[in-house]
């Protein structure tokens, strides 16, 4: 009986997603409803208090603020516009150089961001104008700018890993570690797909010539503290000398510090920032308090666990139960946004995963590889919708039909992952 309350749950949960209501307090009102249904009323409010309570003071969730007002420090900055300066630098003596430098500006920006939506409004703001200058095709242009703000979901830090984290009691640490190389890999895998495209059609990115090697220089050496940056945080992460709540703190610090010695970080911009990194972490700490609760519902109807069980008693390999999990995760992210995704799904998976014997660490980086794919693909992809809010004139059509040739690359990454899961799992294997 409680089970099938629990399945009722996740089905009207899913229903009233569709609805727009906010998704935190959405998980939560079911949560406290299911819990009030199976146990008491009584008992409902007694763990909608003490969740609440208990997310909001967690030092453990501190990460969370820290390292998205890091990113927002680093958006109002300018540090965007700089970096993608130095790639095009190195990049535009390629076809489609602008495209490419885009990528290689939004997987450095992750790098101090950890934010698909900073992402894509910044390389909007500062890639899209050129890419008009030049005459580049609006597919290539949009397109390329809404997949490569996705590596923002995989390239450290990442708020989504954050979660993972800790509703799994998995290492931050390691899972940021084992999600550089697939965020490289991917990065590259764009290049790819872009350089394919223009080879195809060269029209749509017409060639302009390289500057000096003085000039390269000088662009260079302007985004030489987002490499400290990184350096540091992800540095100090790996050999083990802080925590990743210190790591936050430090990043986010030495984001104001350089900042405001390159005097590029004005008091109304920082103030700005604070404010932005204010609604966002408790846009998120709403949904982690309402996921929290909507989880112990769940746990209390015992659904993981039976839904484990019975995964693992079917007669079928282990690896054809893997596909059709990373299948549902592939189609739910088309629907659900990925932070709501990965907080309603993997109190239901993560059981069946650790029973059928996969690495979580492994499987934490797949997917959130599987849900950066529903940032780019309708109805739901976010970073599409962040291109064309601030791309005035651009049809949310064209825009999509640009990502989808990047969904390719994703595929194949996803892909190589399950293959060889030595890909995510070689770093964080040689961490202290």
């Amino acid at each position: 009986m409680n089970t099938l309350v629990g399945i009722a749950g996740i089905v009207l949960l899913i229903f009233l997603l569709f609805s727009g209501m906010p998704v935190g307090f959405l998980m939560a009102l079911l949560g406290f409803a299911g819990f009030s249904c199976v146990i008491s009323i009584k008992a409902g409010l007694g763990i909608v208090i003490k969740d609440i309570f208990g997310v909001f003071s967690s030092y453990n969730l501190t990460v969370i603020p820290l390292f998205i007002l890091m990113g927002q420090v680093a958006f109002h900055a300018g540090i965007g516009r700089r970096l993608y300066d130095a790639a095009y630098t190195l990049s535009k003596h390629l076809p489609g150089g602008l495209a490419i430098a885009t990528i290689g500006a939004c997987a450095s920006f992750a790098a101090i961001c950890g934010s698909t939506n900073a992402s894509a409004a910044t390389m909007t703001t500062v890639a899209l104008p050129e890419m008009k200058r030049y005459g580049y095709d609006m597919k290539l242009a949009t397109g390329t700018i809404a997949a490569g703000s996705s590596l923002g979901i995989m390239i450290p830090p990442s708020v989504i890993f954050i979660i993972y984290g800790i509703m799994t009691q998995q290492s931050i640490g390691k899972l940021f570690v084992a999600g550089i190389v697939p965020g490289i890999l991917i990065a590259l895998l764009f290049i790819v797909t872009i350089y394919a495209w223009v080879k195809l059609k060269p029209g749509v990115a017409p060639y302009k010539q390289n500057n000096s090697g003085c000039a390269k220089l000088d662009v260079l050496i302007g985004v030489a503290e987002s490499i400290f940056l990184f350096l540091l945080v992800m540095g100090g992460l790996f050999a083990g000398f802080f925590t990743p709540t210190e790591a936050g703190a430090i990043g986010a610090g030495g984001a104001i510090l350089l900042s405001v010695l390159r005097k590029n970080l004005t008091w109304s911009k920082f103030i700005q920032a604070v404010l932005e990194s204010t609604k966002i972490s408790c846009m998120v700490l709403v949904i982690v308090a309402g996921a929290t609760i909507f989880g112990h519902f769940l746990a209390i109807t015992r659904l993981p666990f039976t839904l484990a069980n019975w995964v693992t008693g079917l007669p079928l390999p282990h690896s054809f139960i893997m596909i059709i999990i990373i299948l549902l995760y592939f189609v739910l992210g088309c629907f659900i946004d990925a932070l709501a995704l990965i907080l309603l799904t993997i109190p239901i998976f993560y059981p069946v995963i650790i029973t059928m014997g996969y690495n979580p660490i492994w499987f934490g980086v797949l997917i959130v590889l599987v849900t950066q794919i529903g940032v780019i693909t309708p109805p739901v992809g976010v970073n599409v919708y962040v291109v064309s809010g601030i791309a005035k004139g651009i049809p949310l059509e064209t825009i999509f039909k640009g990502a989808f040739p990047f969904l390719l690359s994703l595929l194949i990454c996803a892909l190589l992952l399950v293959l060889f899961p030595q890909i995510s799992l070689f770093l964080p294997g040689l961490m202290k």
